[in-house]
């Protein structure tokens, strides 16, 4: 008997299968979960193709999250795949975006506003955006889970994209306030720096990855997205009822350590 045996679980944003939200999609069907995943443009075939490599079949949404047609239509697209009564249990947040050009690599100071504010629609407002889109078909005690990188410090590279994740981590304490007398939860996941497609598109990135291991107090494995795809389907699953505004650092410990 799995953890998500009978629920339903959207995970957005599913490009690679080396991305958290695949993994999470795959121990989500390992756990019971019927589980649909989405994307959107020219990614949406690479996501059709990947489904595929799932343990079962998943139905393959497309959902720009900046679309308010999308958005609108998504109730809808749930219930052509599952039915006309169909909910959703669970939601997952695997979306994000800043102009490597532009945002991110120190390019902090002179970052142009329009660049600014497609990273914060993107990876921020999105979290509200996608909630308010399934609410109608959320069912009580459903889980809302985002992803993150710790927002609390100002890191190399990362630049506005780290104040995006600030902007996601605020939202989901806000959502988790307006939700919660439906009896939704919602939390993130604060993962270690992973070698996803993602992040192969910060300028920098193995400035953040190289210190990782030396201070994890349980090591990390920057390959591995399991971790974090299973810590992700816990808060998904009925064994955190009373959990909600939180985040989960998933980092081997990197987070509580001093110098």
């Amino acid at each position: 008997m799995g953890l998500l045996d009978g629920k339903t679980i959207l995970v957005a944003g599913v490009t690679m299968d080396t991305s958290i939200g695949f993994a999470t999609a795959r121990v989500a069907q390992e756990q019971g979960a019927t589980v649909l995943i989405s994307n959107f443009g020219r990614a949406l075939g690479i996501t059709r193709r990947i489904a595929g490599r799932l343990p079962a079949p998943a139905p393959v949404l497309e959902l720009d999250v900046t679309d308010p047609a999308h958005l609108a239509g998504l109730v809808e697209q749930v219930r052509e795949h599952l039915g006309a009564d169909a909910t959703l249990d669970g939601v997952v947040h695997s979306i994000a975006f800043g102009n490597p050009e532009t945002v991110l690599g120190g390019k902090f100071v002179g970052a142009p506003w329009e660049d600014v504010a497609q990273a914060v629609q993107v990876s921020a407002y999105s979290l509200m955006s996608l909630a308010h889109a399934v609410r109608p078909i959320l069912t009580p005690g459903a889980g809302i889970v985002g992803l993150t990188f710790d927002a609390t410090v100002a890191w190399p590279a990362y630049d506005w994209m780290g104040v995006a994740k600030a902007g996601l981590e605020s939202c989901a304490r806000y959502l988790a306030r307006d939700l919660g007398g439906d009896g939704i939860r919602v939390n993130l996941v604060s993962a270690g720096p992973l070698k996803t497609l993602a992040a192969k598109a910060i300028p920098g990135f193995d400035e953040i990855d190289g210190v990782w291991k030396d201070r994890a107090p349980l090591g990390w494995d920057n390959t591995d997205q399991e971790p974090t795809a299973k810590a992700v389907c816990a808060l998904l699953s009925d064994f955190f009822p009373a959990t909600t505004g939180e985040i989960i650092h998933v980092d081997g410990g990197y987070h509580a350590m001093g110098a």
